[in-house]
């Protein structure tokens, strides 16, 4: 006999059918008398009623089930008794009366309980990584990944894009985070890398003709983790000839809202507002601003021309930035509070944090007696200020400290504060990054993005003379505060590249040792292209209301990079590294 049905799936329609059905046993529960059997397999799970009446052989044997049991069973289905129904499973208001029954193989008690009811520690659920995922919630956050990315596949596929394979094993190039290193045993003392993005190969693939480019491809970072990174992860990767960014942006808010149309049922609101990254960090204090609430900042830099406080004072004459968010209804924060949050902001740069709360009517706050009263009304009239609402300033003498610390608390605060309406998705297209950014520790122009971003045309006379005033044509989707995915018009023509080369202290001979290969190609007809990658783990992460990676890839690491289940790195033998000429330290 073969599977009939999958246990998740058996529905009122089924009443009267015979099934036969395959899965792991989820709990066994004997009431003496009848015998109740939870059957769980990836589409969920289904009750099996066992009796004597119907078959005392089969209810004998279902004595002995156990969790984790793999078992074959059959029977009919049947509605369950007025009163018995369970509203919380699909298949709640059915269960399958069994006549037989066969156990495939026992198991061992589980470590933990695989219901999901019951909070496991996550170094545990990594272990025994292999049950962890016939959990529900694993099994609906890979099914949901799949979906997503055959959704992805048939968009693409109808935009005319063809899927090419890059390769795993490169060599490494500069200007980006820590490679992975892979010794080759037939090239002793040489190393390849693994990729960090198919960007090179992908650029070779517009020289080559291949005008619209996907893969939904693994790249490799040796970085430090947090949740929502892992040290390999899968992205989406785009590359198009003969676009521009409006091109880009059709296509990509195309497939997303294709995606969370068919996985989730939500129809995304096209086309996805834009900011510029100026305009996102100005009022924001990020480049990847969370528009599903305000607490915009404002900059109250030329409301102090001569003010008595000494830190707004030195601010103002130093060329720095007062900014400021209204809070509202936060004036219930106590001192110790509002003290904590000053520590806190710290962390981002700012030297300190001045507030002023609207309560009784009136202003109260510390730093009223440095402030002149006009000051104080003025700006309460310019923010907005009402009662209970709680004003929160920051002065530095530099304007990004004081956006980007001031960035953070409003994300901080707006969770705190409960601001975040759940179940709201907010896209994002910033762009007009800088095409690079000064390095303080290494006194040196870096590529913000990469060395291949194409700077906007009208910026190209400032390459050597207003180095850190041109502008990328470079650009980020964002959701909900995350940066989901990023990408940017190409350089294609050589003497372009070579000047962004040199600005960024790269010689002639590092490029070529380098990026020979691009090089060389770009002199044989490159055409204008460019493309974007989208985070693939991050847009699954999105979609299944998670909050960590972890829960939507089959097999993660630790914020270490260690696979707990198989024990991965781990030590090799002294012939492997002989092999490899290789000695340790």
């Amino acid at each position: 006999m073969k599977r009939t049905d999958y246990c998740g799936k058996i529905t009122a329609s089924d009443i009267g059918k015979k099934v036969f059905l395959q899965g792991w046993v989820q709990r066994q529960r004997d009431h003496g008398g009848l015998i109740f059997v939870d059957l769980r397999d990836r589409e969920g799970v289904v009750q099996i009623v066992f009796s004597p009446e119907q078959n005392q052989v089969t209810y004998e044997q279902a004595k002995e089930l156990r969790a984790g049991y793999v078992l074959s069973a059959w029977g009919s289905v049947r509605n369950r008794p007025a009163g018995t129904e369970n509203p919380e499973i699909k298949t709640g208001a059915v269960e399958v009366s069994a006549d037989g029954m066969e156990v495939l193989n026992p198991a061992k008690t589980p470590p933990f309980l695989l219901d999901g009811k019951v909070e496991v520690d996550e170094q545990v659920r990594l272990r025994y990584r292999y049950l962890d995922l016939r959990r529900e919630k694993l099994q609906s956050n890979l099914l949901l990944r799949h979906r997503a990315a055959m959704v992805t596949r048939e968009f693409l596929d109808q935009q005319g894009f063809v899927e090419i394979e890059t390769p795993f094993l490169t060599s490494s190039t500069p200007e980006g985070a820590r490679d992975f290193l892979v010794p080759s045993r037939l090239n002793p003392g040489k190393f390849y890398a693994l990729p960090q993005s198919p960007q090179l190969f992908k650029q070779i693939l517009m020289v080559a003709g291949f005008d619209r480019y996907f893969q939904i491809v693994r790249c490799f970072r040796d970085e430090d983790l947090r949740a929502d990174r892992q040290p390999e992860f899968t992205q989406i990767d785009l590359e198009l000839s003969f676009v521009d960014q409006e091109d880009i942006y059709q296509i990509v808010e195309g497939l997303i809202a294709r995606v969370f149309k068919q996985t989730l049922g939500i129809n995304v609101p096209l086309p996805f507002p834009r900011l510029s990254y100026r305009e996102a960090m100005e009022r924001f204090g990020s480049d990847k601003p969370d528009l599903r609430y305000g607490l915009e900042i404002s900059d109250l830099t030329r409301d102090f021309p001569q003010s008595k406080f000494n830190r707004f004072s030195e601010v103002v004459s130093g060329g720095g930035g007062i900014k400021a968010i209204n809070f509202k209804g936060a004036s219930r924060f106590s001192r110790k509070d509002l003290d904590d949050l000053t520590v806190w902001i710290g962390q981002f740069g700012a030297k300190g944090m001045g507030w002023i709360k609207a309560e009784g009517g009136k202003p109260v706050s510390p730093i009223l007696k440095y402030l002149d009263p006009a000051e104080v009304d003025s700006i309460f009239k310019k923010m907005g200020m009402a009662e209970g609402d709680l004003l929160v300033l920051v002065a530095d003498l530099s304007p990004k400290v004081a956006l980007e610390s001031l960035g953070r608390l409003r994300v901080h605060l707006a969770e705190k504060l409960g601001l975040i309406p759940p179940g709201e998705f907010r896209f994002l297209w910033v762009n007009d990054f800088p095409l690079f950014e000064w390095s303080e520790e290494e006194k040196r122009f870096m590529a913000m993005h990469h060395p291949f971003t194409s700077p906007r045309d009208e910026d190209l006379d400032k390459l050597e003379s207003r180095t850190g005033e041109v502008r990328a044509k470079a650009y980020d989707i964002v959701l909900n505060g995350m940066e989901i995915g990023g990408g940017s018009i190409r350089i294609h023509r050589q003497e372009t590249q070579s000047r962004v080369f040199k600005l960024l202290g790269i010689s002639p001979e590092a490029a070529q040792e380098k990026f020979g290969f691009l090089l060389e190609a770009l002199q044989y007809g490159a055409p204008p292209h460019g493309g974007l990658a989208l985070g693939f783990d991050r847009l699954v992460m999105v979609l299944s209301g998670t909050d960590s990676l972890r829960e939507v890839i089959a097999f993660p690491k630790t914020q270490k990079a260690v696979c707990l289940m198989t024990d991965a790195p781990s030590d090799v033998t002294e012939l492997q590294l002989r092999e490899l000429h290789i000695r340790k330290r």
